[in-house]
C-alpha cells in the first residue's frame, strides 16, 4: 500500500479530459484524501493536447509530483508527450481504439489497452468513454466504483436517472475489464485508507470570488481573460443572490474605472484580469491613487509578454504591479500562496483598500488560480469588515460656500472619506493635483503637502502575516524565498535537503509591497545563502530583495519560465548544486 501517488489523464481538448479528472478527483476528495491538481491546456477552444495531473495523498500536498504512477491516454500523443514522467513500475491505461504503443525507450512501464470507446458505444454513446477510463483507474487503485455514484448523480442527475445509470455502468465495466487483465499484479498501487474528513476541493479563483462575496463586495465589472475568468463566472451566479451584480465591460479600462466609480459611491467593488488587462488598467490605477479611492484588483499572472503564453504558468508581473503606474502613488500588493490564503487575503484586500484609500492589487499565478486543491473548511468567524475613515453619520455643517476637506492633510496620511449625496460633504474629485477640498492646485507647497500625505499612508500598514516563515531558528545554510504557488515545491525541497543534513529555512512573501524588510531581515542575515525561487526570466523577486535588504552576495535565483510549474526535484537539485558549488559539503 502507498501513501500517495500521481494520476494523469490526457487527450485532445473537447474530449472530456477535464470532466474525467473532475469526477475522479472529486470522489477521492470525498473519501478524505488530500489532492492537488494542475491542468495543462492549449489556448484554443477545441483540439490540441491537454492533460490533468492529480496528486492523491493521505497527507497535505501543495505541488504537482515529480513523477507519474498512472497515465490514462485517449490518444497516442498523450503517451508520447507524458511517458517520460512515468516512474519504474508505472502504468499506462489507453484506449484500444488507437492501437496504443509505448516508445522503445520506455521499458519500465506497463501498457494496458482498454476499449474505452467500444465499451461506451455499446452502452449507447462513445461520449461515455471517459467514464470507462475512470472505472479502469479505480480498479488499478483498488477503489470501489460505488464512490463515484454521488458525483455522477450531481453531474448528470438533471438528464434523468437513465443517464446516471448508464454512466455508472460505464464506470463499472471499465473497472471489470481492467481487473480481468491485472489480477493481483498491482498491489503496489493500492492506497492507504484516507482519514474520511470532509474538505472543500476548489481552485484559487473560486476562493477569491468567495472571499470577495464574504468581504462585502457587491459589484464586479470585468472583461473575460485567462486565467481570471472563473472569478467573474462564479460571481455572475452568486452576487445577484446578495443584491449585487456583475457587468461584462467592453474592455479592461472600463472595468477598472467602473470599479473605482462604484467604490467612490460607497460600494465595495473589484475587477480581475491578467497581465495584458492590467497593462490597460495602469492609468486608471493612477487615478485611484491620486483621487484616493479604494479599489481591489486581482492579477492572475500568466506567460507574457503581450499575448505570450495565455494558458501557462509564469510570475512575471511583479515589477509591473509595484512600479507600473506613471507618477508615484500609495499602493498595496499582496500575494497569497494557497487556496485558503486566497480566500482570507481577498477579504483583507477590501479592508486595506478602504483603510488606506488606495489601490490594492492581489497577485496570483495560473497555477494557484486554476490548480485545484483540497481545502480545510473555511472559518467564517474570521471574516471582519473594516471601512476605515468612511464617514457614516451626520457631518458638521460647513460655513457658507465652503467645501468639505475630503483630502485633509492628516498625520497618518489618511483623510476622512465621504460618499456622494452626504449633506455637508460636497467636494471636488479630479485626476489633477488638488488642495484639501479637491479643487485643482499647482501650488508647490500644496503639491508637497498632498504628495507627502498620500505616501505616508502605507508607512505603518498593518498586515497580520506579511511573510509565511517555515523555520526552526533564524540561522540556516539556505534560506528559500518565494511567492504565490511556489510554496509547495519549496516545502518539499526543504524536506529533501534536511535529509541531506543541510539546515534550511523558508520565507514566503505574502505582502509584496510595501515590502516587509524588517520581518525578513533576520532570516536573511542568518543564512549563508538566500535562494529565490520564481517563475520568470529576470529574477524579479530577487531584485526586490536586493533593493530592500541588500545582501547581494548571498542572493541567488532558481528560475523557470518555460510555461510549466516547478517540480520539487528541480528546486532540490538546483539549490543543492548551489550549496555544493559555494564550497559546502
Amino acid at each position: 500500500m502507498v501513501q500517495q501517488l500521481s494520476w494523469k489523464v490526457g487527450g485532445q481538448q473537447g474530449e472530456g479530459i477535464e470532466s474525467t479528472g473532475e469526477i475522479f478527483s472529486t470522489a477521492l476528495n470525498r473519501l478524505g484524501y488530500y489532492l492537488y491538481g494542475y491542468r495543462h491546456f492549449s489556448s484554443r477552444i477545441k483540439g490540441g493536447h491537454t492533460n490533468n495531473k492529480i496528486r492523491v495523498s493521505t497527507t497535505q500536498v501543495r505541488s504537482v509530483s515529480d513523477d507519474l504512477d498512472i497515465l490514462v491516454a485517449f490518444d497516442q500523443e498523450t503517451i508520447d508527450v507524458n511517458v517520460h514522467e512515468l516512474r519504474v513500475g508505472g502504468v499506462v491505461i489507453a484506449d484500444a481504439k488507437f492501437n496504443p504503443s509505448l516508445p522503445e525507450t520506455c521499458t519500465t512501464a506497463t501498457l494496458y489497452a482498454v476499449p474505452f470507446t467500444e465499451i461506451a458505444t455499446e452502452l449507447g454513446t462513445s461520449l461515455m468513454k471517459n467514464m470507462v477510463a475512470v472505472g479502469a483507474s479505480s480498479a488499478v487503485l483498488h477503489i470501489d466504483t460505488e464512490i463515484f455514484e454521488e458525483v455522477v448523480l450531481e453531474i448528470f442527475g438533471k438528464k434523468g436517472q437513465k443517464v446516471v445509470q448508464k454512466n455508472m455502468e460505464a464506470i463499472k465495466k471499465g473497472a471489470d475489464y481492467i481487473r480481468e487483465q491485472l489480477g493481483e499484479q498491482l498491489e503496489t498501487m493500492k492506497l492507504d485508507p484516507a482519514d474520511g474528513k470532509k474538505r472543500m476541493f476548489m481552485i484559487g479563483n473560486d476562493a477569491i470570488a468567495l472571499g470577495a462575496l464574504a468581504g462585502g463586495a457587491r459589484f464586479m465589472p470585468a472583461y473575460p481573460i485567462t486565467p481570471a475568468s472563473e472569478i467573474m463566472e462564479y460571481l455572475i451566479k452568486k452576487l445577484p443572490q446578495f443584491g449585487g451584480t456583475v457587468i461584462q465591460t467592453e474592455d479592461e479600462i472600463a472595468a477598472c474605472t467602473m470599479a473605482i466609480g462604484a467604490n467612490y459611491a460607497g460600494v465595495r467593488a473589484l475587477t480581475a484580469s491578467a497581465g495584458p488587462g492590467l497593462s490597460l488598467m495602469m492609468e486608471s490605477i493612477g487615478l485611484a491613487g491620486i483621487t484616493e479611492q479604494p479599489v481591489v484588483i486581482i492579477d492572475t499572472q500568466r506567460g507574457g509578454p503581450s499575448t505570450g503564453l495565455p494558458t501557462k504558468q509564469e510570475q512575471s508581473d511583479l515589477m509591473a504591479m509595484i512600479y507600473g503606474t506613471h507618477g508615484e502613488i500609495p499602493k498595496i500588493v499582496m500575494a497569497p500562496s494557497t487556496v485558503e490564503e486566497a480566500f482570507y487575503d481577498t477579504i483583507e484586500a477590501f479592508n486595506l483598500a478602504e483603510e488606506y484609500q488606495c489601490p490594492v492589487i492581489m497577485l496570483t499565478d495560473l497555477q494557484l488560480s486554476l490548480g485545484k486543491q483540497s481545502v480545510e473548511p473555511l472559518d467564517y468567524n474570521r471574516v471582519e469588515i473594516r471601512r476605515g475613515k468612511l464617514q457614516q453619520g451626520e457631518l458638521e455643517e460647513l460655513e457658507e460656500k465652503q467645501y468639505y476637506k475630503r483630502y485633509r492633510v492628516t498625520e497618518d496620511g489618511v483623510s476622512p472619506r465621504v460618499i456622494p449625496g452626504m449633506k455637508h460633504g460636497i467636494h471636488h474629485v479630479t485626476g489633477v493635483e488638488h488642495d484639501e477640498t479637491g479643487k485643482p492646485s499647482e501650488s508647490p507647497v500644496n503639491r508637497n503637502d498632498q504628495m507627502n500625505k498620500r505616501l505616508r499612508k502605507t508607512k505603518g500598514i498593518r498586515f497580520n502575516t506579511p511573510i509565511h516563515v517555515h523555520s526552526h531558528e533564524k540561522e540556516s545554510d539556505i534560506l528559500f524565498v518565494g511567492f504565490n504557488s511556489t510554496r509547495g515545491v519549496i516545502e518539499e525541497a526543504m524536506g529533501r535537503l534536511e535529509q541531506d543534513g543541510i539546515k534550511v529555512n523558508h520565507a514566503h512573501i505574502r505582502l509584496i509591497h510595501p515590502f516587509p524588510a524588517d520581518e525578513l531581515l533576520p532570516y536573511v542575515q542568518g543564512a549563508k545563502k538566500v535562494v529565490v525561487v520564481e517563475n520568470n526570466a529576470t529574477g524579479q523577486l530577487a531584485n526586490i530583495l536586493k533593493m530592500n535588504i541588500a545582501s547581494h552576495d548571498k542572493i541567488q535565483s532558481v528560475l523557470k519560465y518555460d510555461g510549466n510549474p516547478f517540480l520539487p526535484q528541480e528546486v532540490y537539485a538546483k539549490s543543492k548544486e548551489m550549496f555544493v558549488l559555494n564550497g559546502n559539503v
